[in-house]
């Protein structure tokens, strides 16, 4: 897949993963559209950047979707390449009495799988006009093995068999699309904050990872920590399992 010269759609691109994605799509001659639920923290970002368009949205809202999606196919009729990076992930223990889990579920489920699905389908017939575009989703590691926040990693695993689903769809029909999956490992944003994301990688070794997996068409990306995850995954699951869920 080319880096250059595309119009690029990037769900939560304001900070973190985001925004480190459309700055080297940016500084490598494409025009990038980010999207953000805060105006003010759109505006910080696209003064750090050029040749960028933001659009306040909140994904996971089905009215701004609709919105978002009428305007890009108005404003951005050579639009190939959507990435889903906007996410939500809650803190919480599902065996407290508190908990709250099917609605925090749900809550996570509309931002990191529903809205992502809404947007493909939204989007693919302008996609399919193309000479070549991609869709590149976002998940996680624990997409592949789940760790402590349950849900969140249950939503990932979701958009995981989904995206393979969609790969193997377009593929079957020829189509010039190309489906990626970006599985970063642990993250330092503001996102991962409260679950020690300190300790996790700069997001911007995320988006270098992606610009050269693209290059190559490396379908799925395992970024960092999260290669030895997998492999330790086909080795021995229960394995990995422990790894992934013992207290930090």
């Amino acid at each position: 897949m080319k880096t250059t010269e595309n119009t690029v759609l990037i769900t939560g691109g304001s900070a973190g993963i985001g925004f480190e994605i459309a700055k080297l799509f940016s500084e490598n001659g494409n025009h990038v559209i980010i999207t953000g639920r805060d105006a003010e923290r759109l505006k910080d970002a696209v003064a750090k950047l050029q040749n960028v368009t933001a659009i306040v949205c909140d994904v996971s809202k089905v009215d701004e979707l609709n919105r978002l999606v009428s305007r890009v196919k108005q404003e951005f009729p050579t639009l190939n390449i959507l990435i889903n990076n906007a996410g939500r992930a809650i803190v919480y223990n599902i065996l407290d009495d508190d908990a709250r889990v099917s609605l925090n579920a749900q809550d996570e489920m509309q931002t990191n799988y529903f809205s992502v699905l809404q947007l493909i389908e939204e989007l693919l017939p302008s996609l399919k006009k193309q000479a070549a575009s991609a869709i590149i989703n976002v998940t996680s590691v624990v997409a592949i093995v789940p760790g402590r926040l349950t849900t969140y990693s249950a939503s990932k695993a979701a958009l995981h068999s989904y995206t393979q689903s969609l790969r193997a769809r377009l593929e079957e029909e020829s189509s010039a699309i190309k489906v990626f999956e970006l599985m970063p490992p642990l993250v330092n944003t503001e996102l991962t904050k409260n679950i020690g994301g300190t300790n996790g990688i700069h997001p911007s070794v995320v988006a270098e990872n992606l610009i050269n997996s693209l290059a190559k068409d490396e379908y799925e990306i395992h970024v960092g920590q999260t290669q030895y995850i997998y492999d330790l995954y086909l080795k021995s699951p229960n394995e990995a399992l422990k790894v992934m869920t013992q207290k930090k």
